[in-house]
């Protein structure tokens, strides 16, 4: 029998012994590969801070107290420690519990997260309107050393040091080091100094130095140099404290019984404490822990060799890979760019081959933006690989660094629509919305991997300012290789002729589209199917024929329907003074769930099978309008 089976809530946990707890964890790891091996998921990094998440909820009376974890892929033990244990087979699933922490699934997640460097802000929040209600609840941020590559979480840690609150931020440190880990004699220091009594010692003589004439102030000072060159040399992480942090580490992170005994004296400290964690990522499983990035976030895999499915096939990502590669080849100003993500946009391949040209920035989408702004002034030609849902953060460096300078930056936007089972919070669907209305900005999407590489040919020659690709994640078409070639900027395709309607479809809706015209076709419905390729410039000009000699057209875009490329189609329409009935098909006015790509696709209508029912449905009811 498992000893999970007997926890159902937190306060299950804290009746066991705290010599229990070992065991606890090692049972933890055991559903945590049985299970995620059957759902897929992100492994290595819950697998870190299995020792931390008991220790947190066994030292913290959770959910009073709030623990918030930064990114949140690291929140599996904490869910099943939380009352979600029941259905974690359901995990990533449709209609099954989150991936990441959601507020609206428990009380125990106090905050949503699905992205990096947001904790310390959101915990420092937490602490503050907990002190002006004169609440007393604890509040835990935890973050990994990739977040902390991020922008914002150095913008948290700054003001939570001006603000003095109580709050504990954690670094989970568990590759990047950014102190080494000095063994024996940095965990004996920090086991004395976070002693109650070693701190009122400590606060004791500092008084007492403070009231000694003439020389207290002076002996203050000389007793502060002495402690930071001691620290300096033992515990180089003054930077911390300079920032009005105490801090403590490195510890070791899977020593949980030493963790709940450092917890529970770090939780009697007033003000703004940070303790470093040392972790090893995939710890407890050898093929995790010998290939943490692979266990980062799979699929299904087998337990036993932790060998993983075959892949089935190429996809965008990697056709998207070869061609900046090939772009490079041809034009040495290329350089590539990617925010902490070289594997999974592909650039990997890139960096091998140009070292000189690949910049990894570090979990920092909007230095990623605005560094490629510089590189564009100086001669480059960056292209920054970025996913959609990702690239939101960069949206002023977009607009101020990037457009309003019209320089060439070339915008790879990869998981673009639907990404499946992560869920809403990393769907790329937004982007057509926040991109189509900057001035100068070219954005353009492949209906397969021939025209991605036409694309990246095209947006790397492009001199006339912004120039985005969105492409999915998601297999590619299978179509036969044909050389890539420039694109005539704003022009569209037509793929097949029809008088009763006319299908403009975007980007992965390209084939959908013409499938549904195939479905149509038998129904006496004869449908144009039109290849539209770019949002902005938009092809006015076939919009403008196919509403004189059609009549009727049907939009269908991976995207939001507020703002996207039906409502560019109807602006266009409008400026044309034409009244063409539209029909948009795309993404509703709501958040779309966690689910195969498949599954949801389905539920919103944008298969074949939607389309064409949509359509039927739509032109039954509507009578073509021609000027």
């Amino acid at each position: 029998m498992s000893s999970l089976d007997a926890i159902q809530s937190p306060a299950d946990l804290r009746k066991l012994p705290v010599d229990a707890l070992p065991g606890v964890a090692r049972d933890m790891r055991e559903f945590l590969v049985e299970t995620v091996s059957k759902t897929g998921g992100h492994l290595a990094p819950s697998l870190g801070v299995v020792e931390l998440t008991l220790a947190l909820h066994y030292v913290y009376d959770t959910p009073t107290d709030r623990i918030v974890w930064d990114v949140g892929h690291q929140a599996y033990g904490h869910k099943i420690l939380t009352g979600r244990k029941g259905r974690f087979g359901t995990l990533r699933q449709l209609g099954g519990i989150s991936g990441f922490p959601r507020r609206d699934e428990s009380p125990y997640d106090a905050f949503g997260t699905a992205h990096g460097s947001t904790s310390i802000s959101a915990a420092l929040g937490m602490a503050a309107a907990r002190d002006l209600v004169g609440d007393t609840y604890n509040v835990v941020a935890v973050i990994g050393d990739g977040a902390l590559t991020g922008g914002l979480a150095y913008e948290g840690l700054n003001n939570a040091g001006d603000l003095k609150k109580n709050l504990l931020v954690i670094l989970n440190d568990n590759d990047f080091s950014i102190s080494p880990n000095v063994g024996g004699i940095s965990r004996y220091l920090t086991r004395i100094t976070s002693a109650p009594v070693y701190r009122q010692i400590e606060a004791d003589v500092w008084d007492l130095l403070g009231h000694v004439p003439l020389v207290g102030v002076k002996a203050r000072e000389a007793t502060k140099r002495v402690k930071e060159s001691l620290k300096t040399l033992v515990v180089p992480n003054l930077f911390f404290e300079e920032l009005g942090f105490k801090y403590f580490g490195p510890v070791d992170g899977h020593d949980v019984k030493e963790l709940v005994r450092l917890l529970g004296e770090l939780k009697e400290i007033k003000g703004p404490v940070f303790l470093h964690l040392r972790t090893v990522k995939g710890k407890g499983y050898a093929p995790a822990e010998q290939n943490a990035p692979k266990f980062h976030g799979l699929g299904k895999f087998d337990k036993v060799t932790g060998s993983t499915e075959a892949s089935t096939g190429a996809t965008y990502t990697q056709v998207f890979a070869q061609s900046v590669i090939d772009e490079a080849e041809r034009d040495p100003r290329v350089v590539a760019i990617t925010a902490a993500m070289p594997d999974n946009t592909g650039l990997s391949a890139f960096q091998e081959r140009f070292p000189e040209r690949f910049f990894d920035v570090g979990m920092a989408e909007q230095h990623a933006v605005c560094f490629a702004a510089g590189l564009a002034t100086a001669g480059a030609v960056p292209v920054a690989a970025i996913y959609s849902t990702f690239l939101q953060r960069a949206y002023d460096q977009i607009v101020h660094d990037v457009m309003l300078q019209k320089l060439h930056v070339v915008l790879a936007v990869d998981r673009a629509g639907l990404v499946g089972e992560d869920g809403a919070s990393h769907h790329g669907v937004f982007d057509i919305a926040y991109l189509r209305s900057l001035p100068d900005m070219v954005l353009m999407a492949p209906r397969d991997e021939n025209e991605l590489r036409s694309m990246m040919r095209t947006a790397v020659a492009h001199e006339g300012g912004p120039i985005a690709v969105r492409y999915p994640r998601a297999p590619v078409e299978g179509v036969a290789p044909e050389p890539a070639r420039l694109l005539e900027i704003g022009k569209g395709q037509v793929l097949r002729e029809g008088e009763d309607v006319a299908l403009v479809a975007l980007g992965t809706m390209v084939m959908p589209a013409l499938a549904a015209a195939e479905r149509l076709a038998k129904e006496g419905i004869k449908a144009t199917v039109f290849d539209a390729r770019f949002v902005q410039p938009i092809d006015a000009e076939a919009l403008r024929r196919f509403a004189r000699r059609i009549g009727r057209i049907v939009t269908i875009e991976e995207a939001v329907l507020a703002g996207g490329f039906g409502s560019a189609v109807l602006e266009s329409l409008a400026n044309d003074n034409l009244t063409t009935p539209v029909l948009r098909l795309g993404i509703p006015d709501r958040l779309v769930p966690h689910g195969t790509r498949a599954q949801l696709l389905d539920q919103l209508g944008l298969t074949p099978e939607g389309i064409a029912k949509s359509v039927q449905a739509w032109t039954s009811d509507t009578a073509p309008v021609l000027p």
